[in-house]
């Protein structure tokens, strides 16, 4: 599939994580999602269950707007994800599930793919972030919290040296 802006709806059917999901879309297309500009953290991590949670409760088993832009790495859509408001899970999607992730502090800003937002957008996610810091929510209620990149990049660095060791 070309991503040129396309604008999908679908029926997410299944939360992996805080940032990536499953969604049969109205063109009969099955879609493994990764929620574009956040990440958040990986289940093995502290909050990476809660995260999971919060995604279920916003999108499990709803009608979402995809706007994907792009495929990543592991052939996932690369897609801004619109959910209907928690309050009334039968309205329209009008909620964005990567802005409401950030504000729970359950995700991080992924600031490498800003650029691909919109300003307006750009500038949401890094108040919704900020504001999350501040008020110790979520993940920063940590002093440090791991990012999830960084995490990754230590496990695979664990596994590693546990090869080179023959473990």
């Amino acid at each position: 599939m070309a991503f040129a802006a396309a604008l999908l709806l679908c029926l997410v059917t299944a939360v992996s994580d805080g940032d990536t999901l499953r969604a049969e879309c109205d063109d009969g297309e099955a879609l493994t999602v990764r929620v574009h500009a956040i990440d958040a953290p990986e289940s093995g991590q502290p909050h990476g269950r809660n995260a999971r949670r919060l995604m279920a409760r916003l999108a499990l088993h709803r009608e979402v707007a995809l706007h994907c832009m792009d495929r990543d790495r592991y052939g996932r859509a690369v897609c801004a994800v619109q959910v209907p408001p928690p309050e009334d899970p039968d309205a329209p999607p009008s909620v964005d599930a990567g802005e409401a992730m950030l504000e729970a502090g359950m995700a991080w800003w992924y600031r490498q793919y800003a650029e691909a937002q919109t300003p307006s957008a750009r500038r949401r996610y890094a108040a919704a972030e900020a504001r999350a810091r501040r008020a110790r929510v979520g993940l920063w209620k940590a002093a440090n919290p791991t990012p999830p990149w960084q995490w990754r990049r230590e496990q695979r660095e664990l596994d590693t040296d546990d090869a080179e060791r023959g473990h």
